[in-house]
């Protein structure tokens, strides 16, 4: 390698301290002194062009893969579905599960369940209006995102605390405390395996025009998907659709609370519910780093990249660099270059279409009737 870039000098994080943000300014004052950083995973990318650049770079692989194994899981069941993630798949075996799996995602099915989404949202904003006041994330972001993934399987609606308890105990997985966590992470992963065995079960008995029965026909006429994949891929899609989303709400409306302007004007303009879900994933995305892994030694802006280096792709940074976007601010009308939040190259992820549909339907509906929301005071993270 021939890099002359010096890494020690390059700013350092600490991503395990409970006190690091991802989203401060102490991020953002490095990302003005380098477009990289050290952290005690491996490096992280802070400016919009090199991220940009690195998601679809031939020498890095997707680096999630090895999540797991960094925190000393190598086996059971956990370590088992983490490795059948289609997301931590390469090559021929990556495009095989997501040529099978992209039926399901069709944009004429999700398009249709448009109407459904609209009337859920309508539905819980009645819930609470009268009262003048609401905890946001349990009584609206956790059950919308929750029904519509009952909505797509074509469940009953009901059954959305199963679906929202048990993703959000598997959503531990994604933090530091992983390990410990790792009892309760299973026992969930077992109860929704039995869901998702049901499920299946119940549509090869007789299919129906939902996402369940897609799935099982991309099974059904194709040798190359397996039981297990069927499986686990329902798996995933289940607690990827409920626990992405019903945090990128909460962000969202923390955000338009910062700007009142903004959330006046999606009340008047409905039609920009698509650009505000955009914007909103822009400056305060729920996934706040894609991760990389480099297949082999290679260099890049000078800057020597061993083999096996973890790189972290940080998306908020990237969103919010001011070499392309400016000064900060929050304009749901503006165009702008894509935002990171759905990662991006061979890995975009699968079901955008359904997160950018659900969401860009409830926000207009919410800033149409809660017109002025603000904190009520004591809010938790």
């Amino acid at each position: 390698m021939t890099g002359t870039a010096a890494v020690d000098a390059a700013p350092y994080f600490d991503v395990t301290d409970p006190s690091f943000s991802i989203k401060s300014a102490a991020v953002h004052e490095a990302r003005e002194r380098s477009w990289y950083a050290r952290t005690n995973y491996g490096l992280a990318v802070l400016r919009y062009e090199e991220v940009s650049r690195l998601l679809k770079h031939p020498k890095l692989r997707q680096g999630s893969a090895a999540w797991p194994a960094h925190n000393g899981i190598t086996e059971g069941p956990f370590a088992d579905w983490w490795a059948s993630w289609v997301l931590n798949k390469e090559g021929e075996e990556h495009h095989r599960l997501r040529r099978l799996m992209n039926p399901a995602f069709s944009p004429k099915l999700i398009g249709g369940l448009v109407p459904r989404f609209q009337a859920l949202a309508g539905e819980l904003i009645d819930g609470f209006r009268e009262s003048g006041g609401c905890e946001f994330v349990s009584e609206f972001a956790e059950p919308y995102a929750a029904r519509v993934i009952a909505i797509m399987l074509g469940i009953p609606e009901s059954e959305w605390p199963v679906i929202a308890r048990e993703s959000a105990t598997i959503g531990l997985a994604m933090g530091v405390t992983i390990r410990q966590d790792m009892p309760k992470i299973e026992a969930a992963l077992a109860n929704l395996y039995a869901y998702a065995d049901e499920l299946i079960a119940d549509r090869r008995r007789g299919e129906r025009d939902d996402f369940v029965s897609a799935l099982v026909r991309a099974h059904r006429d194709s040798d190359s998907l397996s039981d297990t994949e069927l499986r686990d891929g329902l798996l995933l899609l289940i607690f990827g659709g409920f626990d992405t989303t019903r945090n990128q709400l909460g962000l969202a409306m923390q955000t338009f609370m910062r700007h009142p302007d903004q959330w006046r004007l999606l009340a008047e303009r409905p039609e920009l519910g698509g650009k505000a879900v955009e914007e909103v994933m822009r400056v305060n995305p729920t996934v706040t780093w894609v991760t990389r892994e480099a297949r082999e030694d290679f260099t890049f802006q000078d800057l020597d990249i061993a083999a096996g280096t973890t790189v972290h792709l940080f998306s908020e940074s990237a969103g919010t660099d001011p070499r392309v976007f400016g000064e900060y601010s929050f304009d749901i009308a503006a165009d702008r270059k894509p935002h990171f939040g759905f990662g991006g190259g061979a890995h975009h992820c699968l079901g955008h279409f359904v997160a950018r549909s659900d969401m860009s339907e409830a926000l207009p509906l919410l800033a149409r009737r809660m017109r002025d929301p603000r904190p009520a005071g004591g809010e938790e993270w």
